[in-house]
Formats: structure tokens, C-alpha cells, sequence
């Protein structure tokens, strides 16, 4: 058995898992173990954020951390190994991967003749954890000058008399230069793309990824300094403050990544996709409140979360139970309506990491006591940042509670692929006319988005004034429901 052979059986690669629904990178956040650690089975070795949410990612076997491929902080490809292990630790020292092949005579060209073809811009496929060093050729700088001299001359190079002496280490820039002759830059095909869309020329990237393979860092550093602005010299006036500098200094710049990067677009694609249309109702919801603090009291919810969102929720599923046809999504290759026969209802929270939107998956078929458990465990999960992709797909409507800001409405824009969002406002008491009498009640502004494509105005106004409906008098809650 070879050398390589043994290693590839000893040691072990996990690789970068495709943790949400065909996404193809994530941000490895935390490691929770480093080299040397013993691992087993099914314990999390590191915590990664998609662009829907953070996952903990668990090892599938077990042994010694050989190797963190990855520091924190590093978006990573789904499919890149992220972490490899050694399963036979007591088997001593790993076998030099070197001693496979003998080393090649120096008259040989810069590829070993045995070389597999790979895919352009992947380099040589490993074939174990750890990578052989590529071998560098010393390039003399003096004659690689002279050569491109002549070729841009026109002539032939002058016969280099001083070739007698030792040839003096060469420039950074020569090394570069002269490496790019007859050379392809190595580069993966996503990190090829970002570069073209970038304008970035990749022969004249400095790579810092192993064996010489240029990275996303190494493209975005190398636009970073193409656009940068010449420096020129500064003109003194005497008492004026530099202050292009100075507001420099009191900016921070944050990476738009991760959950909050798939927000953006989603809204993005959201607005300009679904003709939105948002209408708007104030209501008196003073019984609701009453009803609240009973249900507080009532033995059969004791040990459970009831608030206000909780009956907006409840007062919402019974609107669409009551008006179906708004529980759609628009096919857009297809030209179809899709009109769903189950309520997945979206809560909308603010996390560190960006809004989220996990729903609760047929919330209209459950009764209030397990309408309460599920929207505290909805919310206890992503305030933690536990949500799980899966938590956040497949949701029909939504709901979005801006009162616990102290807004009294907005106009919320669609989750994607969804076809309406209530907003609820802020409950204050206000000056009220109520039988004939003007009183403080509590009363909130509720706001209604909807795809108009799926939903016209006379269904949207249905579904909004049956909530308020509700709202206004809860008892609708058994007579409606």
C-alpha cells in the first residue's frame, strides 16, 4: 500500500453540505472545535449562515481534528472541504505524501508528464487532505526583462555577457510578470465569474489560496484598489481640515452577507415583481384587550404565551377561512393561480442577522392553546438564530407586528412568492365614539398588502375588514370560526 493510499484511508473530509434548498455557499460563523480536538459522531463541529438562516453543522464520523481548512468569517462553496479528520490517530505519524513520486529531474517541463486532465480553472484534483506543495522554478529576472524588451523592440535580445556573474533574486514584478507568460491564472469558476463581472483581470491577481489558486478576497481586493482614487498631493491651507478623510474616519462599512444579503433581494425582487397594494383600516379592539387578560386567567392557557398578536393571528385565519381565494401564489411560468387548501402563516422578526420569516405550517387548523405554543417557539427560535431553512419555506401569508416599535402602520412589502401581509400597528388609547359617547378605547391601525395580480380590491378589502371584524368583537372567534 502506498503512502497516499494509507493517508486517504486515514484521514477524513467533511465537506461544505448543501443546507437549505439548492443554496450554494455559507459563512462559516464559529468554530467549536480546533485541530488536535477529539470528535464523534453527530457533534457539531462549527455553526454556518446560508443566505436563510444559521445552521450548526454536525461531523459524520469520528477521530482527531487534522485540519481546519477554513478560518471564521470565510464564505465557503457547498462542496469544499471545511474539515478533515484523522480516524486512526494512534497509527502514529502521517506517511509523506512526497515519497509516492520520485522528484523530477530538473531539464523536465514545469507539469509532471503523469498529470490527470482536470477542469480548467480547478488546477490538479487532490487526492488526499493534504495538498503537495507546487514546486517554483527560479525565474532570473534579467533575462526576462531583456526578452519582453526585445519582443516589444522588436529584436532580437543582446547576448547576456553578464550571465557569468549570479543572477540577482528577482522583483516581485518580474516574478509576476514573467509567471504569467504562458500561464492560466488558477481560479474556480464562480470566483472566474465574480472577477468578469468585477472587471477584474485575473493574470494580474496576486493568489493567496493554496497552491497558487486566486480567491474571492484576492478578486475583491484587486477591484478594491483598480477603483481606488489616486492619491494626489495635497494642496496646504492653512486651518482647513482634511475632510474627505475626516468623514472617512466616522464611517464603518458592513459586509451585506448571509441572511440579510437574501433579504435584500428578495425585497428587491418582491417589489418589483408582485403589483403590491396596500389598504388600511383603524379599529377598535378594546373587547380583544379584555379578552387577552381573561385568557391570561383561564386555567386551560396557564404556562402559555397570550398576547395581542396571538387573537390578530387567530382574527387573520378566520378572514381567510372566510375568503379562501386570497391563500394563492401567482405561477409565473406556468400562467397559473395556485390557490392553497393550507394556511402556512409568516411571522416577520428581527434578528442580528437580518429579518426573517418563519411561518407555522397549517396554522389554520390549530386551536388557540397550540396556536400559542407555536408562535412562542417561533419566536424563542429566531431571536436565538436557530430558525431552519425549512421553517422559513412554503409560507402563503403573513403577518408583521410594527406596533411593538411604536409605529402606528406602514405598508409592508410581500414576502416573495406569497400572496398578502397584515401589518399591525401599535394599540393606544385614543378618543373614541362608542355608543354615541366619545370614550378612550383602545383602538390600532391594521394595513393590508396584497398581490393584485392574485388578489383584486374587493377580495383584499373583504379579508382586511372581516380581521377588523373580528378584532373589534372576538366572539366572531366562535361564531366565524
Amino acid at each position: 500500500m502506498t503512502a497516499r493510499t494509507a493517508n486517504d484511508q486515514r484521514f477524513r473530509e467533511f465537506k461544505m453540505p448543501d443546507v437549505g434548498e439548492g443554496l450554494t455557499e455559507a459563512e462559516i460563523l464559529k468554530w467549536y472545535v480546533a485541530a488536535g480536538d477529539t470528535v464523534t459522531d453527530g457533534q457539531v463541529v462549527c455553526e454556518v449562515e446560508t443566505a436563510k438562516a444559521a445552521v450548526e453543522l454536525p461531523i459524520p464520523f469520528d477521530g482527531v481534528v487534522h485540519e481546519l481548512r477554513f478560518p471564521e468569517g470565510t464564505t465557503v462553496d457547498v462542496g469544499q472541504v471545511i474539515i478533515s479528520v484523522d480516524t486512526r490517530p494512534g497509527a502514529g505519524p502521517a506517511a509523506p505524501e512526497q515519497a509516492a513520486a520520485p522528484a523530477a529531474p530538473a531539464e523536465e517541463p514545469e507539469e509532471p508528464q503523469g498529470r490527470q486532465a482536470v477542469l480548467v480553472g480547478y488546477g490538479a484534483a487532490p487526492s488526499s487532505t493534504k495538498r503537495r506543495a507546487r514546486k517554483q522554478q527560479p525565474v532570473p529576472a534579467q533575462p526576462v526583462a531583456a526578452a519582453i524588451q526585445a519582443e516589444l523592440n522588436g529584436s532580437a535580445p543582446a547576448a547576456p555577457a553578464e550571465q557569468a556573474a549570479p543572477a540577482a533574486p528577482a522583483a516581485p514584478a518580474a516574478q509576476a510578470q514573467a509567471a504569467s507568460v504562458g500561464a492560466r491564472p488558477l481560479a474556480k469558476p464562480p470566483v472566474r465569474k465574480l472577477a468578469k463581472d468585477l472587471g477584474v483581470d485575473l493574470a494580474s491577481v496576486v493568489p493567496s489560496g493554496a497552491d497558487g489558486i486566486v480567491t474571492r478576497e484576492d478578486v475583491h481586493a484587486a477591484a478594491s484598489a483598480a477603483t481606488a482614487p489616486v492619491a494626489e498631493e495635497p494642496v496646504a491651507v492653512a486651518g482647513a481640515p482634511a475632510a474627505g478623510a475626516d468623514l472617512a474616519a466616522r464611517e464603518t462599512r458592513i459586509p451585506v452577507k448571509g441572511v440579510r444579503k437574501a433579504t435584500a433581494q428578495a425585497m428587491v425582487a418582491s417589489a418589483f415583481t408582485a403589483p403590491h397594494v396596500t389598504e388600511f383600516v383603524t379599529v377598535d379592539v378594546t373587547r380583544t384587550m379584555k379578552l387577552v387578560q381573561k385568557l391570561k386567567d383561564d386555567p386551560d392557557m396557564a404556562g402559555l404565551r397570550v398576547n395581542p398578536l396571538l387573537l390578530v393571528a387567530k382574527a387573520f385565519l378566520v378572514a381567510i377561512k372566510r375568503n379562501p381565494d386570497v391563500n394563492a401564489s401567482w405561477d409565473e411560468e406556468n400562467q397559473e393561480i395556485v390557490r392553497k387548501g393550507y394556511v402556512n402563516l409568516g411571522i416577520a422578526a428581527a434578528t442580528p442577522r437580518g429579518l426573517i420569516v418563519p411561518n407555522i405550517k397549517d396554522a389554520g387548523v390549530k386551536t388557540l392553546p397550540e396556536l400559542s405554543t407555536a408562535l412562542s417557539e417561533l419566536v424563542a427560535t429566531a431571536r436565538e438564530g436557530k430558525t431552519s431553512p425549512a421553517a422559513m419555506s412554503g409560507g402563503t401569508v403573513t403577518i408583521t407586528n410594527v406596533g411593538v416599535f411604536g409605529v402606528d402602520t406602514g405598508t409592508p412589502i410581500l414576502n416573495p412568492g406569497e400572496s398578502a401581509i397584515l401589518a399591525v400597528g401599535a394599540i393606544k388609547l385614543q378618543p373614541w365614539v362608542h355608543k354615541g359617547k366619545v370614550k378612550p378605547r383602545h383602538v390600532t391601525t391594521l394595513a393590508l398588502s396584497f398581490d393584485h395580480r392574485l388578489v383584486d380590491g374587493e377580495l383584499g378589502s373583504k379579508v382586511l375588514a372581516d380581521t377588523a371584524a373580528v378584532l373589534e368583537n372576538p366572539q366572531r372567534l366562535i361564531t366565524w370560526g
